[in-house]
């Protein structure tokens, strides 16, 4: 087989590195089984089927809502509600980190998502029997936001970028002033205009 070296890394130590990386460029401090947490929600969520119920008769795929889920998860018994509140905290913050640009078109937005998303953690947190879950869960339901911008910044490494990609971001910026979409937008050679100027103020 000669000198050459076959390098593979898991999908667990990918996301490991690309989660670790992302709190180091945002400069968001957190404590490690926390970070571990958002490694682990990403590697789960590799498979997008992930995001939706069980197939319908029609073998269509049905995703409940966010009320609809914690009405349900209120009304089961504890272990069910526990993984219902679980699937309800960790579908909330993927979506949020990955499609908040889609999110901000539609009428159901990401602050909806946050308020859902923080609820169901919050209520875990309080439910659960472990010390260092409840910890965890505490730590995502009151800084839900801080986690989405470790999402946001993933998928923007992650992903491709194509030039309308690029543009949804610089739109992004001129927009909200996100210093996300700022900081990114300058690591890719573009100078987006200053918030201060006309164009951020039309």
């Amino acid at each position: 087989m000669g000198d050459s070296k076959q390098i593979l890394i898991s999908s667990k130590d990918f996301f490991k590195d690309v989660v670790d990386d992302a709190f180091k460029h945002r400069r968001i401090k957190t404590f490690p089984l926390a970070q571990q947490y958002i490694a682990h929600l990403l590697e789960n969520y590799i498979s997008a089927d992930k995001l939706f119920d069980e197939s319908s008769e029609d073998g269509k795929k049905s995703r409940k809502t966010l009320a609809e889920l914690f009405l349900t998860a209120s009304s089961s018994d504890s272990a069910v509600r526990n993984d219902l509140l679980k699937r309800l905290g960790d579908s909330s913050l993927y979506v949020s980190g990955f499609f908040g640009e889609s999110l901000q078109r539609k009428v159901v937005d990401i602050d909806y998502y946050a308020n859902m998303g923080g609820l169901a953690y919050g209520s875990l947190s309080n439910l659960v029997k472990e010390d260092t879950y409840r910890k965890v869960y505490q730590e995502i339901s009151t800084r839900f936001m801080d986690f989405v911008d470790i999402l946001t910044f993933v998928s923007q490494k992650v992903m491709v970028q194509s030039d309308e990609n690029l543009l949804r971001l610089y739109d992004k910026y001129i927009r909200t002033g996100s210093e996300l979409a700022k900081d990114t937008l300058l690591e890719k050679g573009i100078n987006p205009v200053p918030k201060t100027t006309k164009a951020y103020n039309q």
